[in-house]
């Protein structure tokens, strides 16, 4: 009877959510609850002293059906320095609104996220995915129809310290809001039969930003494909690239690749 309910919540995660894993976004759905999953994901660019790569190791718990939280380190190697620990960075999620059907549903989730970064940035792009010390808050809003799935999010982000000091000096604000589109769609299996099956999910992804007080911004895509293995383990691969920029920026593309491991009940009540 236990594996019976164990195949059949995986069947429906699979079958309703799988779509809604983004590459790029959290979408305002959250993990099961009492799960956790490690992330492993690497960047592969072109910045002004040749080629560069950033890789990403991120802790995620589902702390309960409504809160999830991350904490994450990036290390690599750009702009010709040596390869080492970049960043340090704590993410918060709150979904405080769900309304649920057979084969769809629209959440909407509250975030928040904190980093510290060793890195000095020569550009105007904002993120602390590495390259700033700063704080973003905002919200994400998710809509499911059947294998389709449809996110936006809009976000404040003000970087302070040394990153602060330093884009100050150079001439650069140091505010953003953050604004991404994001679509998703289950292309196989065609049936579910067994969680045991492949699941792939294609996805497009627009991300942009634009500093405050000015008229500086950037527009990327990002298309991408997903396989889910055994409901637990994902493989991400992506090609983000920018579509219109006014700013200067560490790299108008990139290719992306990443791994993720859930584990189900990892603790208790």
């Amino acid at each position: 009877m236990k594996k019976r309910l164990v195949f059949l919540l995986l069947l429906f995660v699979g079958k309703v959510e799988a779509q809604e894993l983004f590459i790029f976004t959290e979408p305002a759905s959250n993990m099961p609850a009492r799960s956790i999953a490690i992330k492993q994901s690497g960047k592969i660019f072109n910045d002004a002293s040749g080629s560069g790569t950033r890789h990403a190791t991120e802790l995620m718990i589902g702390a309960n059906k409504n809160i999830m939280l991350h904490a994450a380190a990036t290390y690599g190697r750009l702009n010709g320095t040596p390869f080492g620990l970049e960043s340090l960075r704590a993410y918060g999620k709150y979904r405080f609104f769900s309304a649920d059907g057979m084969y769809s549903h629209f959440r909407m989730a509250a975030f928040a996220e904190v980093a510290h970064s060793n890195t000095k940035p020569m550009y105007q792009e904002l993120n602390l995915q590495g390259d700033h010390s700063g704080v973003q808050a905002g919200l994400v809003f998710t809509q499911l129809l059947h294998k389709l799935a449809i996110s936006s999010t809009i976000s404040y982000l003000a970087i302070n310290g040394y990153s602060k000091t330093h884009q100050l000096a150079m001439g650069n604000t140091p505010e953003a809001v953050n604004y991404t589109l994001s679509v998703g769609r289950l292309i196989a299996p065609k049936k579910y039969t067994s969680y045991d099956q492949t699941n792939v999910n294609i996805y497009a992804e627009l991300l942009g930003q634009t500093l405050t007080g000015t008229n500086k911004r950037y527009l990327d895509f990002a298309p991408g494909v997903q396989f889910i293995f055994n409901s637990k383990a994902k493989l991400n691969i992506a090609y983000r690239y920018n579509l219109q920029s006014n700013m200067t920026r560490m790299a108008p593309s990139s290719w992306m690749i990443g791994g993720e491991w859930l584990f189900l009940n990892a603790f208790k009540k």
